[in-house]
C-alpha cells in the first residue's frame, strides 16, 4: 500500500490548549496526514485558537464536547503546559480515558503524561515523560522508563521534541496494525 494512503480512513484526535509544544503538536499532525489519516485538532473552545509556547497558532476544528472518542482511532496529546491547562477540563480528561479504556492509540510527548495520570489510565503501565513530571507519573501508579519512546499496549509515550521521530513512528506502526 503507498505511503499516502496506509492510514486510509483512520481519525486522530490531537488535543490542543494554549502554551503547547510546537513541534509535539504540528509534527504528529502533519504525519497522520501525511500517511492519509484524518487529524482532527480538539480542543475546549469551538473555534478558538491557541497558541504554542512560541505563539504559533492552531485552530480547533472540533469542540471536546462535541466527540464521541468512537469517533477515533487515536488520541495524541502534545506537550508543554497545554496538559496542564487541558486536565482542567473534565471533558478532555474523559476522552483520553474513555479512549485508553477502549484500547484506542493514546500517546502522550512530554507533559502530556499528566493527562495520562488525570485521567487514571496508567496504573501499572510503562511510559516515559519530560523527566520534570517523572515523579507525577510514578505517584500515578506508572512504571518510569528513560527511553526516547515506551510503547506499553495501546499507550504511547516519548519524553521530549526530540523523541518525535521514534515517537510518531511508533504511533503509525500502532495505527497501521490496527488495520490488520
Amino acid at each position: 500500500m503507498p505511503q499516502a494512503t496506509w492510514l486510509q480512513g483512520q481519525h486522530v484526535a490531537i488535543l490542543a490548549e494554549d502554551l503547547y509544544e510546537d513541534l509535539e503538536l504540528w509534527y504528529p499532525l502533519l504525519r497522520v496526514r501525511e500517511a492519509g489519516g484524518e487529524a482532527v485538532v480538539v480542543g475546549p473552545s469551538p473555534g478558538r485558537t491557541h497558541t504554542s509556547k512560541h505563539g504559533y497558532p492552531v485552530e480547533v476544528d472540533r469542540l471536546v464536547g462535541e466527540v464521541d472518542p468512537a469517533d477515533f482511532d487515536a488520541v495524541i496529546i502534545p506537550g508543554g503546559y497545554a496538559p496542564d491547562r487541558m486536565r482542567r477540563h473534565p471533558a478532555m480528561v474523559a476522552l483520553v480515558r474513555q479512549a485508553a479504556l477502549n484500547h484506542k492509540v493514546v500517546a502522550a510527548i512530554c507533559h502530556g503524561g499528566w493527562m495520562l495520570a488525570s485521567a487514571e489510565v496508567i496504573q501499572g503501565r510503562n511510559v516515559t515523560c519530560f523527566h520534570a513530571i517523572k515523579d507525577d507519573l510514578i505517584h500515578a501508579g506508572a512504571r518510569y522508563r528513560d527511553e526516547e519512546v515506551v510503547v506499553d499496549g495501546n499507550i504511547i509515550t516519548s519524553r521530549q521534541p526530540s523523541d518525535l521521530p521514534a515517537f510518531c513512528h511508533a504511533i503509525l506502526t500502532a495505527l497501521a496494525g490496527a488495520r490488520r
